[in-house]
């Protein structure tokens, strides 16, 4: 690559900024962010929301002129090189790069949308960018009804949220426990405890069926209103909750449409190989929006990661030799999440690796009931192969470092009891 070799990034989020700091001068970077917002670190989105962080904590480095912010790609030409943007312009590339990143899943809920319509009734939200946070930020008061639907890492992150600014906030489930796809079931019972400690009311088992909303009224002729209102949340076992906000956190999905537009092999994600490379060499996808080996992360250390494996392929930095296709194998990747609420103390959750043990693992708890701390990890052989940890987690900086290196156990008693030397 050359400085004069024209880089164009679709996505002006972490994966996206990461690849174009990293490329600097060595190439004419162009990056499209559809979000007329400064760039922002989207994992803090919930703390924005909680009120324990003014939006301008969450800004990015600014990138500079690279960044063309309030800009959406529409079209990408890939005979001739070319992405057409919703403003009329043209960015001619030698290499494009998709930082697309996900949409949030929303759910197939009666009366969520009117029919031929798009538009989610007032009260209703997703909880994926900042305009949502933002949104959510100013309609939250003290005592107003919240229902959040999804028990995953977002809802858990978003009901916290919202328990802090002193809404009454239940969270509805559809799965057996929260978090079920990090934690086990003693975890999720600690973290199912701490949650109703702040005040929110959990529901499990529990498949929402659709909304209860308001008639249209003449408000809908007028700009920033929906014909509807959200009154309440109607369950599939009849029972109706009252809720004044709603928050949709049911997952994201990664954004293909471009790649698949373009022709470009999608699955679950944009398809690439280990040179993060589509089936067209002149394009390559990173973050949210890839799918490398089978598997579509979501997570921002596995995007920052691929970020910087392209940047070293692109521009021939990889340690390895040029003749080999490896560059990127795939990212350990470490799911953290404070949930600590004002007078509670810390409580912290880490989950990574694979917490559920196959037959001849070992697996050693920890569990101090009166310091709210579960520990629990796999390990098989002499390796660390999995963890959960939710309370206070000074040790799970040297957990992390062991698992993420592979390396063999020395003394996996004090990793577990012992500071790590932090």
């Amino acid at each position: 690559m050359t400085s004069q070799q024209r880089v164009v990034v679709i996505g002006g989020g972490l994966a996206g900024l990461r690849l174009a700091a990293r490329l600097g001068p060595a190439a004419r970077v162009s990056v499209l962010g559809e979000e007329s917002h400064a760039p922002y670190n989207r994992v803090l989105l919930a703390e924005v929301l909680a009120g324990r962080y003014a939006p301008a904590v969450t800004a990015l480095p600014d990138p500079g002129p690279v960044l063309r912010r309030g800009v959406r790609a529409v079209r990408v030409d890939r005979a001739e090189r070319r992405v057409h943007c919703d403003d009329g312009s043209v960015e001619t590339y030698d290499t494009l790069v998709l930082a697309t990143g996900s949409n949030p899943v929303l759910p197939p809920l009666r009366a969520l949308f009117t029919p031929g319509g798009r538009e989610l009734p007032d009260g209703v939200h997703a909880f994926r960018t900042m305009d949502d946070c933002l949104a959510l930020a100013a309609a939250v008061r003290p005592d107003l009804r919240a229902v959040v639907i999804g028990g995953g890492l977002l809802g858990v992150s978003a009901a916290r949220a919202l328990a802090a600014r002193g809404a009454q906030v239940v969270l509805a489930q559809q799965a057996e426990r929260l978090m079920e796809r990090q934690l086990d079931a003693d975890a999720s019972a600690l973290l199912h405890a701490h949650l109703t400690s702040l005040g929110v009311e959990i529901h499990t088992h529990c498949r929402v069926r659709g909304l209860t909303t308001t008639a249209p009224t003449t408000l809908a002729a007028r700009p920033g209103h929906a014909a509807r209102r959200v009154t309440g949340v109607e369950l599939a076992d009849g029972y109706r909750l009252d809720a004044d906000l709603v928050v949709l956190a049911c997952g994201v999905r990664p954004r293909t449409g471009l790649a698949r537009a373009a022709g470009l092999e999608v699955r679950k994600g944009v398809v690439v190989d280990d040179r993060l490379r589509t089936g067209d060499p002149r394009v390559h996808a990173i973050g949210d929006c890839a799918e490398h080996a089978g598997r579509v992360y979501g997570l921002a250390g596995p995007a920052l990661e691929q970020a910087d494996a392209l940047a070293a392929v692109l521009t021939g930095t990889d340690a390895t030799d040029a003749t080999d296709g490896v560059r990127y194998t795939g990212t350990r990747a470490l799911t953290r999440l404070t949930l600590s609420a004002a007078g509670t103390g810390p409580f912290d959750l880490a989950a990574f690796g694979e917490p559920t043990p196959l037959p001849g693992d070992d697996v050693v708890r920890l569990a101090d009931a009166t310091r709210r701390t579960y520990r629990k990890v796999v390990v098989r052989g002499d390796r660390l192969v999995g963890g959960v940890l939710l309370g206070e987690l000074s040790t799970v900086g040297a957990l992390a470092r062991g698992w993420e290196g592979d390396e063999p156990l020395d003394d996996l008693f004090h990793l577990l009891t012992d500071d790590g030397g932090h």
